[in-house]
């Protein structure tokens, strides 16, 4: 495949017209999917670029977090499911559209130009930051398999640190863990690893429940807005009668050295501080010369094309979709992202065949929350459910959206292991730095 060709629009004697698909999450793959199922290799030929080779589940990245379920079981490979779609490793970095070509940076290598006939962009979103001194020395987020699995070792390894060592406030720090935003990633993460350690506790002699602080700090009055507003306060109970300190109204103003001073006045020490204040554009979109809104999400009309610029589509969370039945826009969720992704599929698909296209219309199926093992929210049409049955149902949703039987089976068989022994609390920390134990050797031998 020559990806620096010019590619030509469709003619019996020329090469297919080229999809150039941008992002490997839930956009980028099912719209790659849904144009493999739509169109032959010689009415298409899609190139896939993502930053990594596997699309992250992310409503199952709190289980993984918790040890319920192995880490790569929610990682999708994409080179396993887009059979006919050749994948990229790497970034977007620029586009010039008059001349449809696009600047690649590989993850090793000098960056290149591909050209393309249609571009769909599901860049997705960051980690919304705010200007607080030391957050970024401070935090860690929670978007990616990465951050999951590193924050399930960091928390093991505080358990282990406050058994080993004789000093109170030492102690005291690595017990106490502070979570910043309760949306769904924020109030899932946070119960979910306060059940593990919870559970781990048990097995520590100088460990127990009562010594650990768990806090969730949100700056609005209620926690999870994205479901109905009886469900916050009956999160909330469940929350604090775990004893997980919830502070609403109250945001982060400082954390320099590892100390965290609140807006209530609070100031403490926590060597665990996680980020989960909300998600903003990916900041390449505002520099690709696109139609954009005070938000910087890309502007699309109903049938998820860019306004005004012939060929280029995009949604998922760094696009502004309008929600045609409901008003407003649709959320950054993966429910919404994943049916986006089919559209733009379909509406492309039938694009170049010459088709009619469709809009994007779809209803919010409502939401649903873990809050830790047998215990959730859930708001779906005409039902609101909470504790066993809300949980059951959460699993069983994102067990039947997973995508891929392979997936579905291993996922399973974690939950069936579960079942008949107890969690695994083994830490692996040593795998953030695999190096180190090799540079102390060297560094002996000197």
């Amino acid at each position: 495949m020559n990806l620096l060709r010019k590619a030509p629009a469709q003619h019996p004697n020329r090469p297919a017209p080229r999809v150039l698909v941008v992002g490997g999450g839930f956009v980028g793959f099912y719209a790659a999917l849904g144009l493999e199922k739509k169109l032959s290799d010689e009415q298409a030929e899609i190139v896939l670029v993502s930053p990594e080779s596997f699309m992250a589940y992310q409503p199952f990245l709190p289980e993984a977090a918790a040890g319920n379920i192995e880490p790569r079981h929610v990682a999708i490979p994409l080179r396993a499911v887009l059979k006919r779609t050749q994948l990229i490793t790497g970034l977007l970095t620029g586009l010039n559209h008059d001349q449809r070509s696009a600047t690649i940076q590989p993850v090793q290598g000098k960056s290149y130009d591909i050209a393309y006939d249609s571009l769909v962009i599901g860049l997705g979103s960051v980690s919304r930051v705010f200007p607080v001194p030391g957050l970024a020395d401070a935090a860690v987020g929670f978007k990616s398999v990465a951050e999951a699995i590193y924050l399930r070792n960091h928390v093991l390894a505080c358990l282990d640190a406050a058994e080993s060592t004789t000093d109170e406030e030492v102690r005291r720090r690595v017990l106490t863990f502070v979570f910043v935003g309760a949306g769904y990633a924020g109030v899932e993460a946070l119960a979910e690893l306060e059940d593990l350690a919870r559970d781990a506790s048990s097995r520590y002699r100088r460990v127990a429940e009562k010594d650990m602080r768990w806090i969730l700090i949100e700056a609005a009055d209620t926690i999870l807005p994205e479901m109905a507003p009886d469900m916050g306060p009956y999160a909330i109970e469940i929350l604090r009668r775990r004893g997980i300190d919830v502070r609403l109204s109250t945001t982060l103003e400082s954390a320099e050295e590892g100390k965290l001073r609140f807006s209530d006045g609070e100031e403490l020490d926590a060597d665990t501080l996680v980020w989960t204040a909300g998600v903003r554009p990916h900041p390449v979109v505002t520099s690709l010369g696109l139609p954009t809104d005070e938000k910087g999400r890309l502007v699309v009309d109903p049938y998820l094309r860019v306004k005004g610029v012939e060929g280029v589509w995009a949604a998922g969370d760094c696009a502004a979709v309008a929600n045609l039945v409901e008003g407003g826009y649709d959320p950054p969720t993966a429910q919404h992202a994943l049916r986006q992704g089919r559209r733009i599929a379909n509406n492309l698909s039938a694009s170049l065949k010459g088709e009619p296209l469709q809009e994007f219309r779809y209803k919010n199926m409502g939401g649903l929350a873990s809050l830790g093992r047998y215990k959730g929210v859930a708001r779906v049409p005409g039902l609101r459910l909470k504790g066993f049955p809300a949980w059951w149902l959460h699993r069983s949703y994102h067990l039947l959206m997973i995508p891929t039987l392979n997936r579905k089976i291993r996922i399973v068989l974690d939950w069936t292991v579960g079942l008949f022994f107890r969690r695994d609390v083994v830490q692996l920390g040593s795998l953030q730095d695999p190096r180190e134990p090799f540079r102390e050797a060297v560094g002996r031998e000197r």
